[in-house]
């Protein structure tokens, strides 16, 4: 039987890594990493158990790639802050972008935030120092508007944190978030409200008075 060509291959296999990375989203966030089972993954994807083992050869090897997929989403709302852009229009992208994400990935987002808080036990090494190496990165972007006087001195490093837990905080807190809006439940207009409201408050803090 002739082989299926290399692109189709590789599209079988992008597509088939991301219902696996689907399915384990869900089936972690709900049961955790240690309450999980291959087999629930393959049955949530779609796909034979031995087809799950050909992608990944186990499920902290899914539960990484899922992490992996999480970070790459935040280095890409972090594109925003360059040193091309006026602080003002980086930093209210990137509020939008994060917020944007988190409100698409809610199950994702809970889910790292639960593996945090067991000790981050599946947070690679190579992870954690990407995350330290990006930060560095767009730390030197606001040193650099606050030495061109574009911007108020600030701890940049306390600045990313305090903007990282705020647009966090929506998709991990949703039900203390709604209450506090008096709402059931959040939608898109919420979070957009979010990252009007969240962006204003910080520029009026950072930006010096015109």
């Amino acid at each position: 039987m002739a082989r299926a060509p290399k692109d189709s291959e590789e599209k079988i296999r992008e597509r088939n890594t991301r219902l696996i990375i689907k399915a384990g989203i869900e089936i972690f966030s709900r049961k955790g990493f240690d309450g999980t089972r291959i087999a629930e993954i393959a049955e949530a994807s779609g796909l034979p158990k031995a087809n799950v083992y050909y992608y990944f050869s186990s499920k902290e090897e899914i539960y990484t790639a899922i992490i992996a997929h999480l970070l790459a989403g935040w280095d890409d709302a972090l594109k925003y802050i360059s040193a091309d852009r006026e602080p003002a229009e980086a930093f209210s992208l990137y509020i939008r972008a994060k917020l944007d994400y988190t409100r698409k990935n809610i199950a994702e987002t809970r889910l790292f935030a639960s593996e945090i808080i067991q000790g981050a036990r599946f947070l690679k090494k190579k992870d954690r120092q990407h995350m330290r190496d990006i930060t560095d990165k767009h730390v030197a972007v606001i040193e650099g508007w606050i030495a061109a006087g574009k911007m108020l001195p600030v701890n940049p490093r306390h600045l990313f944190i305090m903007l990282w837990a705020s647009t966090q905080f929506y998709a991990e807190f949703e039900p203390v978030a709604a209450d506090g809006l008096r709402k059931p439940r959040l939608k898109a207009e919420d979070y957009d409200m979010a990252a009007k409201t969240i962006a204003e408050t910080v520029l009026r803090g950072v930006l010096p008075p015109k």
